[in-house]
């Protein structure tokens, strides 16, 4: 079983604030929060953001797990660092996904974990259709 190591006690939504800020601090691009709560027990949480390169990815990636520290948690794990193509910051109840732009297209996590959810844009396309 892992056990979330927070050095304080620390809410999603404090995690959610640092981990949004360090991802504008940074510039990263097209930032898309999934609440998966109620859809798996991994996370409450996943965060999904571009960089324009592999070296702005890692740069993202890094910036997260110091935002995270700054708030009291320690990352549970950090993955694709050294191709910095898609870099998975696994903070406990908020999973980051960072990716170069293609590498996100290709795998589609947003349209992976919002199946079947309807949205407003959804809703009104079914409206009007």
């Amino acid at each position: 079983m892992t056990t979330i190591r927070h050095t304080k006690a620390v809410t999603t939504a404090d995690l959610r604030k640092s981990v949004i800020a360090a991802l504008e601090d940074l510039k990263a691009k097209d930032i898309r929060e999934i609440d998966v709560r109620g859809k798996t027990s991994i996370a409450d949480l996943l965060v999904i953001a571009s960089g324009t390169s592999a070296r702005h990815v890692k740069s993202i990636a890094d910036e997260v797990v110091k935002f995270a520290k700054q708030t009291g948690v320690m990352p549970l794990g950090v993955e694709g660092e050294q191709e910095a193509e898609w870099v998975l910051v696994d903070l406990g109840d908020v999973i980051v996904h960072v990716m170069l732009p293609r590498i996100r297209e290709f795998y589609g996590l947003e349209r992976l974990w919002t199946v079947g959810d309807r949205d407003a844009e959804g809703e009104a396309a079914l409206a009007t259709g």
